[in-house]
């Protein structure tokens, strides 16, 4: 039903940028039921701000798979369901823009779990996924990489599908980031 995605990039501008490293867990509504983490080579130098922040250097993708090998997966992994991410443009923008550049048009429904976090649990100071996770008590093991961001955005995911649950609203159809 769903995938929960999050990405590394060389910067925060798709048009530019490139992504590092991606990480997709396929989840059914109840549990994780498929993944997949890579580094990716961008083909391009990370910037030393970017390497400060994730800790991927360019020795590190030097190796790794470029997008264009791993986009098959990405296409099986996400075909079917909604992509699911915090702040899900900026993730789905970087993917969209790589796959255009591949000359194929990458089209999703899409669901953020930062504008349903607000809707569903009205009242944090802040809702970026470090914040909001630190206040639920959510563990972020690998903060700004790409496993460590989607594991912890699934878990926040989960709390929400409960907490939609309860409040006994409609499922999650995720037509559009801003459409819950």
């Amino acid at each position: 039903m769903y995938t929960i995605i999050d990405i590394e990039t060389t910067g925060t501008v798709y048009k530019y940028g490139k992504i590092t490293e991606i990480a997709l867990y396929v989840h059914n509504g109840q549990t994780i039921t498929g993944s997949f983490v890579s580094l990716i080579n961008p083909e391009m130098d990370i910037p030393l701000h970017i390497t400060r922040l994730t800790g991927i250097t360019n020795a590190m993708v030097a190796g790794a798979p470029r997008f264009f090998e791993i986009a098959r997966t990405i296409i099986e992994l996400t075909a079917g369901r909604v992509f699911v991410a915090h702040n899900v443009n900026f993730d789905y923008h970087f993917i969209q823009e790589e796959f255009s550049r591949l000359g194929y048009d990458f089209q999703k429904k899409k669901l953020c779990t930062m504008q349903l976090s607000r809707k569903l649990m009205p009242g944090y100071q802040s809702y970026s996924l470090g914040s909001l996770c630190s206040a639920l008590g959510i563990e972020i093991n690998g903060r700004h990489r790409a496993a460590g961001d989607a594991l912890a955005t699934v878990r926040l995911f989960e709390l929400l599908l409960e907490k939609n649950r309860i409040l006994g609203m409609t499922p999650f159809l995720g037509k559009t980031a801003h459409l819950f």
